[in-house]
C-alpha cells in the first residue's frame, strides 16, 4: 500500500542509499519520504535498518522499508508514481537523489555520462521529466559541473528542464553546515514554474538563496589556525577558537564507550607497523593516512573506500565513528552481520546529513514563500 503523506510535503527518493539525503529533508519536519529506491540490496538491508532506528528514536512506530530495490532503469515512471501515491498523485511533491558519481569524480574513470554509472545521472533527469515533480534535488561530485567536458552534456540535458522549471546550481562545502569535513558537493536544484511563465517567451534568473551559514562556520578553511602534523600519541596542543563540532575529536570514542555504543567497536583490527608510525595528521600518503584530532577530515574515507586511521590509537576508525564524520545521529544503527567493507562504501558515498538539512531547509523555505505569495495574489 502506498504510504500517505498526510499534511507534509511527499518526496520520492532515488539513489537512496544509506538515507542520509533523506533524514535531511525529513529532519525539517516539512517533508515526507513516500517511495524509495536502491539497487544494492546490502544497501537497501543497511538503510531499513539505521533509518528504521533513526525513525523510531522520533516517536515512528514500525519498519522501514525500500519501496523498490533495484536499478531505475527497471522500473516506469507510472509504476513508481502509483507505488508511492496510488490513484490519488498529489498537486505538489518533489523528488530527490544523490545518483552515482564516480564516472564524474576527480579519483574515478573520467567516463562521464557514457560511463557504466555516469549514464544513471542522464536517466534520472529523464525519470524527473516524466514523472514532473514540483521540485527536484540531485546531488553529486562537484567536479560534474566544474569540469567543462561534464558541464557542457550537464547543460544539454537541462536545457530540456528549462522550458518547466526554474534550475539553479550550488556548490556547496559540508564544513560550513557544522559538519567535520572539507567536502564540496554539488546540488542541482530545480522548481516547477508558474504556467503564467511558462507560456512567456521572457527569460528569468533564478537562484536560490544559499543555505544560511552560521557566523563561526563562515570562510572556517582559512579563518582559523588549524593543526597540522604531530608525532603520533605525543604532546599535541588543541588551537583556540575553532568551534569543536568542525574538527575529528568529537566524533571519536573513548575506548570505554566503543562496546557501549552501536557500531563502536566496528573496526579494522590492525596488522601493520604503520598504525604505529604514520603522524598525527598526516594525510598526504596514498594509503594509511591519519587524521588530526584538531582538524576537519578530508572526506570520510578515500580511495577505494579506505578508512583513515585514528588520530591517536593504533587503528582505523570505527563505524561510528566515520558515522559521525558524516554527521549522522548515533540513533542510526546498522546490522552488525554486514562486512565493514560494504559499511564503509555506503557511509563514503553519501551527502553528509547537517549539509542535506541545511539544503532541505532552505528549499522549504522557498516553497513556503512560494505558496504564500500565490495566497496573496489570490492564484490558490
Amino acid at each position: 500500500m502506498p504510504k500517505k503523506a498526510k499534511s507534509k510535503y511527499p518526496i520520492i527518493s532515488c539513489f537512496t542509499g544509506g538515507g542520509f539525503l533523506d533524514m535531511g529533508f525529513e529532519d525539517t519536519n516539512f517533508f515526507e519520504v513516500v517511495w524509495t529506491n536502491e539497487k544494492n540490496p546490502t544497501f537497501a538491508e543497511m538503510y531499513e535498518c539505521g533509518y528504521t532506528n533513526w525513525k523510531n528514536e522520533q516517536g515512528h512506530k514500525g519498519d522501514v522499508k525500500i519501496s523498490h530495490i533495484g536499478s531505475i532503469e527497471s522500473i516506469n515512471p507510472e509504476a513508481i508514481k502509483n507505488q508511492a501515491f496510488g490513484q490519488n498523485v498529489p498537486e505538489h511533491f518533489g523528488i530527490i537523489g544523490g545518483s552515482p558519481c564516480q564516472d564524474f569524480s576527480s579519483s574515478g574513470k573520467n567516463a562521464g555520462f557514457s560511463g557504466e554509472r555516469g549514464k544513471l545521472t542522464k536517466v534520472f533527469f529523464d525519470l524527473i521529466k516524466k514523472i514532473s515533480p514540483s521540485f527536484f534535488v540531485v546531488e553529486n561530485v562537484k567536479t560534474l559541473y566544474s569540469r567543462n567536458v561534464h558541464r557542457k552534456e550537464l547543460g544539454k540535458i537541462l536545457a530540456g528542464l528549462k522550458k518547466e522549471y526554474f534550475i539553479d546550481i550550488k556548490i556547496l562545502n559540508a564544513i560550513h553546515y557544522g559538519v567535520p569535513q572539507d567536502r564540496k558537493r554539488l546540488f542541482i536544484i530545480g522548481i516547477k514554474k508558474p504556467d503564467e511563465i511558462k507560456e512567456s517567451f521572457m527569460e528569468y534568473d533564478f537562484t536560490l538563496p544559499n543555505p544560511p551559514v552560521k557566523k563561526e562556520y563562515q570562510n572556517a578553511l582559512n579563518k582559523y589556525t588549524w593543526a597540522t602534523v604531530d608525532e603520533f600519541q605525543n604532546g599535541v596542543v588543541r588551537p583556540r577558537g575553532i568551534p569543536k563540532e568542525l574538527y575529528v575529536k568529537h566524533c571519536l570514542l573513548q575506548k570505554k564507550e566503543e562496546a557501549k555504543i552501536e557500531n563502536g567497536n566496528e573496526y579494522f583490527k590492525p596488522y601493520s607497523k604503520k598504525f604505529w608510525k604514520v603522524k598525527e595528521g598526516d594525510t598526504k600518503n596514498r594509503s594509511f593516512k591519519r587524521l588530526h584530532r584538531y582538524r576537519y577530515s578530508p572526506t570520510a574515507c578515500y580511495g577505494n573506500n579506505e578508512v583513515h586511521l585514528h588520530p591517536f590509537l593504533p587503528r582505523r576508525l570505527s563505524v561510528r565513528e566515520v558515522l559521525r564524520i558524516q554527521s549522522v545521529p548515533d540513533s542510526y544503527i546498522l546490522p552488525s552481520h554486514i562486512s565493514l567493507t560494504q559499511k564503509f562504501k555506503m557511509i563514503g558515498n553519501a551527502v553528509p546529513f547537517k549539509l542535506a538539512y541545511a539544503v532541505a531547509e532552505t528549499l522549504k523555505t522557498t516553497l513556503v514563500n512560494q505558496q504564500k505569495t500565490k495566497k496573496e495574489n489570490g492564484i490558490v
